[in-house]
């Protein structure tokens, strides 16, 4: 019998982007099974909060029955354990991504040295996506279209409509 090979993709996912997606639909050639963990204890300061990323990022995976979307609070690596998983999925964009990607995946080796880190470069044309960008975009009343998908267009423009 095969073993289940089950990855964790975590992120703040502040919004989710068209980058983030093609790097989960591309996981899924190579994980049964991939858990996108929505952080909810960060340094970043976040515009949704972790119910509103979980239910961005469910809307638009739904049609992957192996994806699976949760919340999760703590350090990453007992969250991974907990799951049973051994991998850790990173997206990288960019080469300042990888400097602090690669410095996360040895403290995660230290402190699990059983889970593996795989970096997964996104797609070159949604290279320059960044969540802070996007939420800029949005703010000031732009087209965001090119970087996010229908659902979480709408979910900006709810937080961003002047209030009556």
């Amino acid at each position: 019998m095969m073993a289940k090979h089950i990855a964790i993709y975590p992120g703040t996912f502040d919004p989710i982007t068209k980058g983030h997606l093609d790097v989960i639909e591309r996981s899924l050639k190579l994980f049964d099974t991939l858990i996108v963990a929505v952080a909810a204890d960060t340094s970043k300061t976040t515009l949704f909060t972790v119910e509103e990323r979980v239910a961005m990022i469910r809307e638009v995976t739904m049609r992957y029955k192996n994806v699976k979307v949760e919340g999760f609070k703590g350090i990453l690596i007992n969250y991974v354990k907990k799951k049973k998983a051994f991998v850790i999925l990173r997206g990288l964009r960019v080469m300042s991504d990888f400097e602090y990607e690669f410095q996360m995946a040895l403290t995660n080796r230290k402190l699990a040295p059983g889970i593996e880190t795989v970096f997964m470069m996104t797609a070159e044309s949604y290279a320059p996506i960044s969540s802070r960008f996007i939420k800029e975009i949005a703010r000031l009343g732009g087209d965001m279209n090119s970087f996010v998908t229908p659902n979480v267009v709408k979910r900006f423009k709810k937080k961003f409509s002047p209030q009556k």
